[in-house]
Protein backbone atom coordinates (compact mmCIF):
# COMPACT_ATOMS: atom_id res chain seq x y z
CA UNK A 1 0.00 0.00 0.00
CA UNK A 2 1.20 3.67 -0.71
CA UNK A 3 1.11 5.89 2.01
CA UNK A 4 -0.65 9.30 1.33
CA UNK A 5 1.46 12.01 -0.18
CA UNK A 6 0.57 14.65 2.78
CA UNK A 7 2.53 13.21 5.64
CA UNK A 8 3.41 15.23 9.30
CA UNK A 9 6.21 17.52 8.95
CA UNK A 10 8.44 19.39 11.36
CA UNK A 11 7.96 22.71 10.24
CA UNK A 12 6.89 25.08 12.83
CA UNK A 13 2.97 26.13 12.22
CA UNK A 14 3.53 29.89 13.54
CA UNK A 15 7.01 29.86 11.88
CA UNK A 16 5.00 28.90 8.06
CA UNK A 17 2.32 31.67 9.21
CA UNK A 18 4.78 34.39 9.91
CA UNK A 19 6.44 33.78 6.47
CA UNK A 20 3.08 33.69 4.91
CA UNK A 21 4.10 37.26 1.99
CA UNK A 22 0.47 38.21 1.47
CA UNK A 23 -0.60 40.82 4.53
CA UNK A 24 -3.74 39.80 4.92
CA UNK A 25 -3.59 35.59 4.26
CA UNK A 26 -1.01 36.11 7.14
CA UNK A 27 -3.18 37.74 9.65
CA UNK A 28 -6.06 35.47 8.62
CA UNK A 29 -3.40 32.80 9.09
CA UNK A 30 -2.71 33.68 12.39
CA UNK A 31 -6.47 34.42 13.38
CA UNK A 32 -6.70 30.81 12.02
CA UNK A 33 -4.10 29.11 14.36
CA UNK A 34 -5.76 30.86 16.99
CA UNK A 35 -9.59 29.89 16.30
CA UNK A 36 -8.72 26.26 15.75
CA UNK A 37 -6.53 25.72 18.57
CA UNK A 38 -9.56 27.10 20.96
CA UNK A 39 -12.14 25.24 18.98
CA UNK A 40 -10.27 21.96 19.04
CA UNK A 41 -8.34 22.33 21.99
CA UNK A 42 -5.55 20.43 19.73
CA UNK A 43 -1.97 21.64 19.42
CA UNK A 44 -1.16 22.63 15.79
CA UNK A 45 0.91 20.56 13.49
CA UNK A 46 1.99 21.22 10.07
CA UNK A 47 0.90 18.55 7.47
CA UNK A 48 3.53 18.72 4.31
CA UNK A 49 4.71 21.99 3.56
CA UNK A 50 1.87 24.32 3.46
CA UNK A 51 -1.55 22.05 5.78
CA UNK A 52 -1.47 23.17 9.58
CA UNK A 53 -3.78 20.21 10.69
CA UNK A 54 -5.40 19.66 14.31
CA UNK A 55 -5.60 16.18 15.86
CA UNK A 56 -5.08 13.08 13.82
CA UNK A 57 -7.33 9.97 12.71
CA UNK A 58 -6.58 6.64 11.55
CA UNK A 59 -8.94 5.48 8.30
CA UNK A 60 -9.36 2.07 6.78
CA UNK A 61 -11.61 1.93 4.05
CA UNK A 62 -13.32 -1.23 3.06
CA UNK A 63 -10.31 -1.27 -0.25
CA UNK A 64 -8.34 -2.31 2.61
CA UNK A 65 -6.42 1.20 2.50
CA UNK A 66 -5.47 2.57 5.31
CA UNK A 67 -3.54 5.71 7.34
CA UNK A 68 -3.52 8.45 9.20
CA UNK A 69 -4.63 12.03 7.86
CA UNK A 70 -5.77 15.35 9.92
CA UNK A 71 -8.88 16.25 11.37
CA UNK A 72 -9.15 19.17 10.67
CA UNK A 73 -7.08 22.03 9.40
CA UNK A 74 -6.46 25.20 7.26
CA UNK A 75 -4.06 26.53 4.81
CA UNK A 76 -3.11 30.21 3.87
CA UNK A 77 -2.75 29.61 0.15
CA UNK A 78 -2.17 32.31 -2.63
CA UNK A 79 -5.74 31.99 -3.99
CA UNK A 80 -7.61 31.36 -0.80
CA UNK A 81 -8.03 30.10 2.54
CA UNK A 82 -8.46 25.97 2.05
CA UNK A 83 -10.10 25.15 5.36
CA UNK A 84 -10.09 21.40 5.98
CA UNK A 85 -13.31 19.91 7.53
CA UNK A 86 -13.77 16.35 8.02
CA UNK A 87 -15.65 14.14 7.00
CA UNK A 88 -16.13 15.89 3.48
CA UNK A 89 -19.45 14.19 2.44
CA UNK A 90 -21.79 15.33 5.64
CA UNK A 91 -24.73 17.66 5.26
CA UNK A 92 -23.29 21.29 6.87
CA UNK A 93 -26.34 22.76 4.56
CA UNK A 94 -27.65 24.46 7.89
CA UNK A 95 -24.20 25.78 9.14
CA UNK A 96 -22.92 26.78 5.80
CA UNK A 97 -25.84 28.93 5.12
CA UNK A 98 -24.84 31.02 7.72
CA UNK A 99 -21.32 31.00 7.52
CA UNK A 100 -20.88 34.04 4.98
CA UNK A 101 -19.32 33.93 1.87
CA UNK A 102 -17.08 30.54 0.91
CA UNK A 103 -17.25 28.27 -2.06
CA UNK A 104 -16.56 24.22 -1.47
CA UNK A 105 -14.83 21.42 -2.43
CA UNK A 106 -15.15 17.77 -1.28
CA UNK A 107 -13.77 18.11 2.35
CA UNK A 108 -12.62 21.51 1.84
CA UNK A 109 -14.08 25.14 2.37
CA UNK A 110 -12.57 27.69 0.33
CA UNK A 111 -12.78 31.32 1.80
CA UNK A 112 -11.24 34.65 0.47
CA UNK A 113 -10.61 36.27 3.44
CA UNK A 114 -11.78 35.71 7.01
CA UNK A 115 -13.54 39.30 6.93
CA UNK A 116 -16.12 37.64 3.94
CA UNK A 117 -17.11 34.47 7.19
CA UNK A 118 -18.74 34.67 10.85
CA UNK A 119 -16.03 33.31 12.85
CA UNK A 120 -18.57 31.99 15.37
CA UNK A 121 -20.00 29.98 12.48
CA UNK A 122 -17.00 28.76 11.42
CA UNK A 123 -16.10 27.58 15.01
CA UNK A 124 -19.78 25.50 15.20
CA UNK A 125 -18.74 23.96 11.82
CA UNK A 126 -15.15 22.86 13.15
CA UNK A 127 -16.88 21.50 16.09
CA UNK A 128 -19.42 19.79 14.10
CA UNK A 129 -16.94 18.21 11.55
CA UNK A 130 -14.57 16.86 14.63
CA UNK A 131 -17.93 15.26 15.94
CA UNK A 132 -19.06 14.08 12.80
CA UNK A 133 -15.36 12.59 12.02
CA UNK A 134 -15.02 10.90 15.62
CA UNK A 135 -18.12 8.88 15.04
CA UNK A 136 -16.70 7.09 12.33
CA UNK A 137 -12.89 6.91 13.29
CA UNK A 138 -11.97 8.22 16.36
CA UNK A 139 -10.24 11.62 16.41
CA UNK A 140 -6.98 11.73 18.91
CA UNK A 141 -4.56 14.76 19.32
CA UNK A 142 -1.52 15.11 17.49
Amino acid sequence: MTQNKTQPSDIDPAAFISGVEHPTRRGDGEALLDLFGKVTGFQPRMWGPTIIGYGRYNYRYASGREGDFLATGFSPRKANLSIYIMPGYQDYGKILARLGKHKLGKSCLYVNKLADIDLEVLGELIRAGLADLDKIWPVMPE
